[in-house]
Parts: C-alpha cells; sequence; structure tokens
C-alpha cells in the first residue's frame, strides 16, 4: 500500500492539540492509523507540545474550574467494546472505524443510497456533521458536484479518481467550496471509502437536487 494523499498539516495539527470534534477526529485517526508518515508526524507535535507544556508557566486554577474538570469527567460515556486484537492487515475497515460500526465491511447494515451505491451513518457528537461508510460499485462515477462546506474522504478498499488525482487504500481528500469534481470508482472493485461532511453537496444535475432529500446526501 502507497498513500500519497495525506492529511494537511493544519489538520494534523487540529488533531494533535485536540481542537477537532469527534467526526473530524475519526477521520484523522482512521488515516493516521494507516499511514506510518502521518503517525509520525502526530508523534513529532505531541512531542513538540508537551515540551511547550514542560517550560509554560503555571497558572493558578479556582476550585470551580477544578469541579467543572470533574464533572465532564464524570459524563464520559464508556468506551466501545474492545475488538479481537489482530493485524489491520485481515480487516477493510481499520479499528478506528471498526469500534464504532462494531465489525468489518461484511458485518454492517448497508443502506441503498441509489444509483447502485450503499451507505452507513456512523453516529458521532459533533452536531451538524454527517459521516458516512459509502460503497460505490467499481467503475462508476459519483454524480458531479460542489461542496456547501468541508469534505474529508478516505479510502479504505477499491481506489477512485478525479480531477485532482488517484486515490487508493489509505489516501485521504480534503474538499471545500472551492472544488468542484465528479469521483469516478476504479474498475474492477467496489470503492468503501469514510465522507465527512459539514454541509449537503451542490450537485450539478436537477434531478439529483430534487432526490437529494430522498437520500441526505
Amino acid at each position: 500500500m502507497t498513500i500519497t494523499h495525506h492529511a494537511s498539516e493544519a489538520l494534523l495539527l487540529d488533531y494533535a492539540t485536540g481542537a477537532l470534534d469527534e467526526a473530524w477526529s475519526l477521520a484523522v485517526a482512521a488515516h493516521a492509523s494507516l499511514c506510518a508518515e502521518c503517525r509520525s508526524a502526530l508523534g513529532d507535535m505531541e512531542r513538540l507540545g508537551g515540551a511547550l507544556l514542560e517550560t509554560a508557566p503555571p497558572h493558578a486554577v479556582d476550585d470551580a474550574g477544578f469541579d467543572a474538570v470533574l464533572a465532564r469527567l464524570d459524563s464520559v460515556t464508556a468506551e466501545p467494546p474492545a475488538l479481537p486484537v489482530a493485524s489491520d492487515r485481515e480487516y477493510v475497515l481499520p479499528a478506528p472505524i471498526r469500534r464504532y460500526l462494531g465489525g468489518d465491511v461484511g458485518e454492517i447494515p448497508w443502506r441503498r443510497l441509489g444509483v447502485g451505491a450503499r451507505q452507513v451513518l456512523i453516529p458521532t457528537g459533533t452536531p451538524g456533521v454527517t459521516t458516512r461508510l459509502l460503497r460505490i460499485p467499481a467503475g462508476k462515477p459519483v454524480p458531479a458536484h460542489s461542496h456547501g462546506g468541508l469534505e474529508l474522504t478516505l479510502v479504505f478498499s477499491g481506489a477512485y479518481s478525479d480531477s485532482t488525482g488517484h486515490y487508493g487504500r489509505g489516501d485521504f481528500q480534503e474538499a471545500d467550496p472551492t472544488l468542484r469534481h465528479q469521483p469516478h470508482a476504479a474498475p474492477g472493485e467496489d470503492c468503501i471509502c469514510l465522507a465527512v461532511t459539514d454541509a449537503p453537496l451542490a450537485f450539478s444535475s436537477p434531478l439529483m437536487r430534487l432526490v437529494q432529500p430522498l437520500i441526505g446526501i
């Protein structure tokens, strides 16, 4: 597996400092679990942050602030059940995604999305952000569209190509409203990917705009 498209440095830094909400963090964590280069970059950022904390002057914390931290700890929900320990090469989905879905691609409830595609919605605690696993039939295009906000896409199986390049397993794409494209799944294998969006897609086709409320994408 050769990864050629990585998460941006800005996104990795936000992840390392805890500035990302859950949905965006899930995408970065899944990418980093497949990408040694980005894992290394995250490690460097975390070590630098630790060094800065050690040299920072101490600040007094009042009792109310300490109580607020304890209250937040009490509200944290339990971690999902641990999965069997095994190499990720045995799975299509990396461990961070399997923990949310409870299994690999053959064990999750795919729903029809239209034009042969399927999806599984992944619930996160990030308001206004949709996180979904997509399965695009091999050799088929996604309808042409632009973006009303940010979209992160991470490939787990198969591949797709668009005007910005070719994306295979582990590759990561960040799309914003300046990008209009039509991803096309490579032949031979369905393209399974994670997509995180904070706004509906802006489809070029009038027909797709008509059915968009029904498919929820």
